[in-house]
Formats: structure tokens, sequence, C-alpha cells
């Protein structure tokens, strides 16, 4: 099946670089083009993308508020949002994943890392760069910023409707391990780490992997460190 990408970013020659390398592989192609947010939420609907590049900054409509549309949109919700920024230690990184994003990539990243994120996003099984946006979140809520999220009631009143087995498996998704990690880590198979993955996801209302990793930290069942 060819993943279907959208791009989101103001700059016409970035666009432009992006498209060349992702229609360069035969599993993807780029299905459109937005120079603004409220471009890319109208987009991500009638191209029917699977995967939106997303820069942050953007006139009018930023990435961000973008983000925050099409999670909100029940018509888009096999959307992926990728996040694209040029300094990847950036609050604006954080409110992307609260706001649904998959995870992120900085824009300096090689050209193959890029690809492997839109497949990895479209697959919907990783967080992209689970160690960085792991740092990234402990780095933000450590910080004031999130306080008021961080003791979200209904998140914390969720998570217990999950299984002690669900509950081990969600600290581990927030370490960012992958689904085979994880059952090395915890003595079972890679399917049985998945659906308790899926269930989690299920009962807390995440989109992804990512969000996953939010409510970990902004519940308090993982206690965010900064080195």
């Amino acid at each position: 099946m060819t993943i279907r990408v959208l791009l989101a970013d103001d700059q016409a020659l970035l666009r432009s670089a992006f498209r060349v390398l992702v229609d360069s592989e035969p599993d993807m192609e780029v299905v459109g083009e937005a120079s603004d947010g409220a471009e890319a939420v109208r987009l991500a609907k009638e191209e029917r993308a699977d995967v939106v590049l997303m820069d942050i900054r953007m006139p009018g409509t930023d990435g961000l508020a973008a983000t925050r549309l099409i999670s909100a949109d029940p018509a888009l919700d096999q959307v992926r949002v990728v996040i694209l920024t040029t300094f990847e230690v950036d609050d604006y990184v954080v409110q992307s994943l609260r706001a649904g994003a998959s995870g992120f990539l900085g824009k300096g990243s090689e050209p193959e890392e890029l690809l492997n994120a839109i497949r990895v996003a479209a697959g919907g099984e990783a967080l992209l760069s689970p160690a960085a946006t792991k740092g990234l979140i402990a780095r933000f809520l450590a910080q004031g910023d999130a306080a008021d999220e961080a003791s979200d009631p209904v998140r914390s009143e969720r998570l217990g409707t999950l299984t002690v087995r669900e509950r081990e498996v969600l600290v581990q998704v927030a370490g960012g391990h992958s689904n085979d990690e994880i059952a090395e880590r915890l003595e079972v198979s890679p399917l049985t780490v998945k659906t308790h993955v899926n269930r989690a996801m299920a009962k807390l209302g995440a989109r992804d992997r990512a969000q996953l990793v939010v409510i970990a930290y902004e519940s308090g069942l993982v206690r965010p460190r900064v080195d």
C-alpha cells in the first residue's frame, strides 16, 4: 500500500526538496503541499493523507493549531502528524505531542531518517525518536509549564482501569522501548505486548504511542527525570 504524504511548510524550497525525496520511494507519494496550517487541515481531508509532515512555525494557522484540528476531527482519525522542527529542544514539540502529533523530527535529519519516520508513523507501531522525545517530555514536565496538566484527574482515574500488566507495558512504552524490547524485558511475546498497548490506548483515549507517553508522565505514573 502506498503511503500518502502531505507536506506542510511555509518554505517552498523545503517542500520541493521533501517532495523529490518522498516521491523517489516506491512505497510513498506526495499528495499535496500546504504553506500554512489551515491549508494543511483542508488538504489532509481532501487528499486522504496518511502522514502529514508539519512545520510548527507557519503564518496564520501554525502547525500546533493545525495538529489540534486534525486530531480533533473524527474524519481524520487515521492521519498521523510528524512535526518538523529546526530545534528539537522546543516546548512547542511537547505541546504538539499533547495535541495529537505522533512524534517529531529535526529538519537537519538525514534523508533515510525522514523516510523511516514516515513509515513508522504510517504504521503506528512506534514513537519517533523515542529517547529524544522522552527526554523532551521529561524536561518540560519537570518545569512549570505543564503543572496544571500533570495532575489531570480524568487521566489519573482512567489509569485505574488498566490491568497490572497494561500498566507495566505503559511504563515501558514511556521509556521509549519498542514492542520487541518490551517483550524481552517482560518475557512475553511481541504480539502480547501489542495487544496490551492497544488496550491501554483504547482505555486512555490515546491516538498512538506518543500520546501514551504524554499520559504516562502527566498522570504521574512515570516521573520525569532531568539528567
